[in-house]
């Protein structure tokens, strides 16, 4: 089953679920790349400590940022029913 039969069905329920997840992904992809970008700029905010100076920090900031981005991408999508 498709997105698109998915879409034009009368079920509420699925509509609701589909609407629910991408919200949720939405709103989790923002979230991951604000604390992503709030790790990487802490020291122009005027936030440092031992952990967001450190290189090991950088790099879980861009992990979480490509992670958010991802999430937002599903989010756009809406591939909740692909069959695997």
């Amino acid at each position: 089953m498709s997105l698109e039969e998915f879409e034009n069905t009368e079920d509420k329920r699925t509509k609701r679920y589909i609407l629910m997840k991408s919200v949720m992904d939405f709103g989790m992809g923002i979230l991951y790349i604000g604390v992503g970008v709030f790790i990487i700029f802490s020291k122009q905010l005027h936030f440092s400590n031992n952990f967001t100076d450190s290189t090991p920090a950088k790099i879980f900031a861009g992990l979480i940022i490509i992670y958010g981005a991802w999430r937002f991408y599903r989010g756009i999508k809406k591939d909740y029913f692909r069959e695997r």
